[in-house]
């Protein structure tokens, strides 16, 4: 192996190192409360590595929400995807949701977090989260289009799910997950002629 190659490979791990660390804190204690020592601390990325690949926190918030919204959305579709039936595949989100909810870590939304934290002063920060949230939306549209739904009930199955995250992360419980399980329910018996 070249020496550039070499010297990629060890930035790639490293850059992983440190947002595996980001991640782990910034979701539990909060972002403004984590500084970059706690991050080196945290990863064994030396300061002058982590500065080097994120000059600046908000970057490295902003990896952050971006790495983990590809989770997280291909968790969601994984679980979704073991049911065929298209108000089944729509039911199987808060499902999923409330499976989340029951995590040991479950700290509430990251991308409902961030933004409580930092909307007001990062515009990388509602970006990610706008672009998340879009994303989370459009994937309810495609689910709700092939259960030959309105437009309006995808408002509102997403109004349920997000108001579910906020709750559980709130309350640190399940059952907001399935009290919206039941509401998105009736919204759907109700569709039907």
């Amino acid at each position: 192996m070249d020496t550039e190659a070499a010297r990629e490979q060890a930035l790639a791990a490293a850059r992983e190192q440190a947002l595996d660390a980001a991640e782990e804190l910034f979701y539990a204690r909060g972002i403004q409360t984590v500084g970059m020592d706690d991050i080196r601390g945290a990863s064994g990325v030396s300061l002058k590595r982590l500065y080097q690949l994120f000059p600046a926190k908000e970057l490295l918030v902003e990896a952050y929400l971006k790495r983990r919204d590809v989770r997280w959305r291909q968790r969601l579709a994984e679980h979704v995807d073991g049911y065929e039936e298209p108000e089944q595949r729509i039911l199987a989100v808060f499902e999923w949701l409330g499976r989340w909810f029951a995590e040991p870590d479950f700290r509430g939304c990251a991308w409902i977090n961030s933004y409580g934290e930092l909307g007001a002063t990062s515009p990388r920060v509602v970006t990610q989260v706008r672009a998340h949230k879009g994303a989370f939306k459009a994937y309810l549209e495609g689910l709700s289009s092939a259960a030959g739904l309105p437009d309006a009930v995808t408002d509102q199955l997403f109004l349920l799910a997000e108001g579910a995250m906020v709750t559980a992360g709130i309350t640190r419980g399940t059952e907001p997950a399935e009290q919206a399980r039941g509401a998105a329910r009736v919204l759907i018996e109700a569709q039907r002629p």
